[in-house]
């Protein structure tokens, strides 16, 4: 080994005896084959084999909680090697835990009065095993409050229908909501593409959603009202989830003006079909100290649904059938756009009075060809719009969601 060579090594012997490193002995001649010098790491903590795993469940031991409530089992240190949840049946509730073996939590949503078990195995960072139990329950309710989701008809949204433009969701709750805030907060309407709209209580049971303007012709819709688990009142939970789809067809607008008794019909912006009509009479009736309006009251309406035929019953609303303007007859051709009985519908014997003067007890008379052809044509959720008749106007109790101003609808929210 030359003197530079020696000098060098003896550099660099010094320099590893002063860091603390440890030399490899060397071969006489590194010209033929030197090891290498190699330096072991200083410093590194290494983990306690009888360190145990630090464990956070969710909820704490022997707590209340409703069955929404978030469980769940994490490591802060080591790791979840097994979870077994299993309820007061025995019942094994299914989980997941985390690829990296950090977290797990149930699958499957709680039920109400149950009292669950958490049993768990962890390692901690050196391996220790772990393990830990604790028992909590969920609330027994006193009331539970099932939603149904409706159109103002009260009957159940079809899924995968195909409604108008104008297609009002009724959420119907069979128990009075007092936490209308609650409810409202777990009633979702999705659109696509979005609309801007609202809930509106009509009573304590009753919400009505509607969008600002009528929907876009195609819209998809979404009713999500994920109420289970919710607290709706004192002691009153939702029951369970409800949820539908739908469609918007197309754009039905039709107006009835009583300043000529003509019945317009727009198929997407276009007139497709005007149909002569006879309306409401007009003055009002008392029987037996029941007054009875006959106009036929001005405001956006939307087609309910429809018979073909139908019974009509004056004595329904208070006018029994021998009086002076009862009766009862079956309609064929009979569309409904409102909840006290308000269609548009054949009636033959009035055609020498449509599109000129009006004869009915509130109901738009038509001929039979025309009562057919809009009877095939509508959809429910059609706006109906009536202008220009004496009387009161169209309420909202009785299919006028869309006679109410927006600024005005909006304040029906729980939320705002």
């Amino acid at each position: 080994m030359t003197s530079v060579r020696r000098a060098y090594l003896a550099v660099a012997l010094a320099v590893l005896a002063i860091s603390g490193g440890v030399v490899v002995s060397a071969l006489p001649d590194c010209a033929e084959h030197c090891q290498t010098l190699a330096a072991a790491p200083q410093g590194a903590p290494q983990p306690s084999p009888t360190e145990p795993a630090k464990l956070t469940i969710t909820p704490k031991a022997d707590a209340e909680v409703d069955p929404l409530a978030r469980v769940m089992v994490t490591a802060d240190t080591g790791t979840v090697a097994r979870v077994t949840m299993t309820n007061d049946a025995g019942k094994e509730i299914p989980g997941i835990l985390t690829p990296d073996a950090r977290t797990w939590k149930p699958t499957t949503t709680l039920g109400y009065g149950r009292t669950y078990t958490l049993k768990v195995d962890a390692r901690g960072p050196g391996g220790m095993p772990t393990r830990k139990t604790i028992s909590f329950s969920t609330v027994t309710p006193g009331y539970q409050a099932r939603v149904y989701l409706n159109g103002t008809n009260y009957a159940p949204l079809q899924e995968g229908a195909t409604y108008g433009v104008g297609m009002v969701i009724v959420a119907r709750f069979d128990e009075p909501i007092t936490d209308k805030a609650s409810a409202e907060n777990r009633m979702k309407v999705i659109t696509e593409p979005k609309a801007v709209g609202s809930w509106n209580w009509i009573d304590d049971q009753t919400a009505h959603w509607r969008p600002e303007k009528y929907y876009a012709p195609g819209t998809k819709v979404t009713v999500d009202a994920g109420i289970y688990g919710a607290k709706l009142g004192d002691d009153l939970y939702g029951a369970q989830d409800e949820k539908v789809s739908f469609t918007i067809g197309a754009s039905h607008v039709t107006i009835a003006d009583d300043t000529d008794k003509q019945v317009r019909v727009y198929d997407n912006g276009k007139l497709v079909r005007t149909m002569p009509t006879s309306m409401g009479m007009g003055g009002t009736e008392t029987v037996g100290g029941t007054t009875m309006s006959f106009w036929t009251p001005r405001g956006i309406y939307t087609v309910m649904d429809k018979a073909n035929p139908v019974v009509m019953d004056s004595s329904t609303y208070g006018l029994p059938v021998n009086s002076r303007l009862g009766y009862k007859t079956t309609i064929p051709w009979a569309t409904r756009i409102s909840i006290d009985g308000i269609y548009l519908h054949q009636l033959n014997s009035t055609i020498w009075a449509q599109g000129k003067e009006n004869v009915s007890h509130g109901c738009l008379n038509l001929s039979g060809e025309n009562a057919e052809w809009f009877y095939n044509f509508s959809v429910p959720g059609d706006i109906v719009e009536i202008r220009n008749t004496g009387g009161d106007p169209l309420k909202p109790t009785n299919n006028g969601d869309w006679s109410v101003p927006w600024s005005e609808w909006v304040k029906g929210s729980a939320l705002r």
